[in-house]
């Protein structure tokens, strides 16, 4: 059962609207705030409306789903497409040559848009009569969930305009940019606060998936504190890990291979899901905002289908080297990637068509049913944000770093994939979450953070980029646009 979360979303859409460009388009529904905001269920609304723009990821004007905007940056996948001209922003960020002009603009867009309904609901919660708990579990979820906004652009942009309470006229709706130390410091401090007030579960109840939880506050945390590399904060984030473990709550699926089916979503190691729905969606090419499902599966998906998987437009198509690196009998190779060599038509296949898939989210047939609107916008496909398996992997890293024992926690994820022990080594446990999270969006950041990238993303390396990747590609260009528009002066990242 999807999470009222989703269900209500179109509703909350028209209470909390947002500019495509926050840097210069003031609030038109600031009287109806002021008015509106007055009980328990009218401040649930503004929290539904926090979590919608989540869904916009994967296309608001653009094809920007986090997963596949990460990944093709990595060494797991290509761009794909029809030719290289097909979707050209995509392209210039496999290739690592995006201008201020050519970015995935519509990230920051989204991202943005996300903090400013939290704030709404941070800003009014405080004025209304209702029951302390419940009223401490929304703020703490809008905590968190700006917490996760400010993440994404972190991420991608790193040295951004940052502020806590949503921009006034006064301030010409512009905010000052802060380097991407200062926002990691505040951003952690949400998220901490968040978590002290202990109004989070540590899973929701059946008919409640995709609300914040205890533990995706954890899994969140860990990934910023291990992203930045803070050892101060290396014994907490290894505490969580081994709460979200030692809770019972959750544990790994049996088989690695239902994971990603429609059965699959919200299973024993779901932590959080970023959650679409096929039944009734009315997402559409002039609605992108719409409630409904995701056009992600069939952009990855195969040019012409099969008798399983719909007919796709062959974005990120999978490199041989990737299916190469799974050792004999590891149960997420076949799982992760479909194999269509020895059936594709090589004479009109698309650009760097390798006729390996992803698996993991690609378009099967009947994955939209019910839709009412676009089908291609409409698959059901969940985007699976923190796994179980990634607080094991994490728990192991972590306890490697700390000079601690970490092997129980790698051991449960290779006996999973049908593998034997291997001794729980920091390149080990950084190989196994290679394997673990192949197109989950996970490698790029790992690669950065490790401080592999310059050895490994190279264009030796690498069947069709000319370019190496260099720590000045670390953060994509800000927006043109939105330097334009800034009262407040906005240094451009180096491109």
């Amino acid at each position: 059962m999807r999470s009222k979360i989703l269900t209500l979303a179109a509703a909350a859409v028209m209470l909390t609207a947002c500019g495509e460009n926050w840097l210069d388009v003031p609030s038109k529904t600031s009287v109806l705030e002021a008015d509106y905001y007055n009980s328990a269920e009218r401040l649930y609304t503004g929290v539904v409306a926090a979590y919608d723009p989540l869904q916009w990821f994967d296309y608001f004007g653009q094809y920007n789903a986090l997963n596949m905007v990460s990944d093709i940056m990595a060494d797991d996948v290509f761009c794909g497409g029809s030719s290289e001209g097909d979707q050209p922003v995509l392209v210039k960020t496999h290739f690592y040559t995006l201008t201020p002009n050519d970015v995935p603009n519509q990230v920051w867009t989204v991202a943005y848009s996300g903090i400013n309904r939290a704030n709404i609901v941070l800003a009014k919660a405080g004025g209304i009569e209702m029951d302390p708990a419940l009223k401490n579990r929304y703020v703490a979820e809008c905590m968190i969930l700006k917490a996760f906004y400010w993440n994404v652009l972190w991420h991608f942009w790193g040295n951004i305009p940052y502020y806590d309470e949503n921009l006034t006229a006064d301030e010409s709706y512009s905010a000052e940019q802060i380097q991407a130390n200062e926002v990691y410091a505040n951003v952690i401090k949400i998220i901490e606060d968040a978590i002290a007030m202990n109004a989070l579960p540590m899973k929701v109840n059946a008919g409640e998936e995709g609300r914040v939880t205890t533990a995706m506050a954890y899994m969140l945390y860990t990934e910023m504190v291990m992203y930045q590399n803070d050892q101060s904060r290396y014994s907490t984030a290894l505490n969580y890990m081994k709460e979200i473990i030692n809770s019972g709550k959750y544990s790994l699926v049996g088989d690695y291979g239902k994971i990603f089916l429609e059965e699959g979503e919200w299973n024993s190691e779901s932590i959080f899901e970023i959650n679409y729905e096929s039944e009734g969606g009315v997402r559409d090419w002039g609605w992108a905002n719409g409630t409904g499902g995701t056009v992600y599966p069939v952009l990855i998906g195969v040019p012409g289908g099969t008798d399983v998987y719909q007919d796709g437009w062959g974005f990120e198509p999978v490199r041989v080297a990737t299916y190469d690196m799974f050792e004999a009998g590891d149960a997420r190779r076949d799982a992760t990637i479909f194999d269509f060599r020895d059936k594709i038509d090589w004479s009109t296949a698309r650009w760097q068509a390798t006729g390996l898939f992803l698996n993991k989210y690609i378009a099967r047939k009947g994955g939209n049913h019910g839709y009412v609107a676009s089908d291609n916008l409409n698959y059901g496909n969940n985007q699976r944000v923190y796994r179980y398996s990634e607080t094991l992997l994490n728990a192991a890293e972590l306890s490697v770093r700390l000079n601690q024992d970490g092997q129980a926690y790698l051991d449960q994820v290779r006996s999973r994939a049908g593998l034997a022990s291997v001794s729980c080594t920091l390149d080990n446990v950084l190989n196994e979450r290679h394997l673990e999270f192949v197109g989950e969006g996970k490698r790029y950041w790992d690669l950065i953070r490790t401080g592999n990238a310059a050895s490994v993303l190279t264009a030796s390396s690498h069947e069709y980029r000319s370019n190496n990747w260099t720590e000045s590609k670390k953060y994509w260009p800000i927006p043109q646009s939105e330097i334009d528009r800034s009262i407040t002066p906005l240094t451009q990242n180096p491109y």
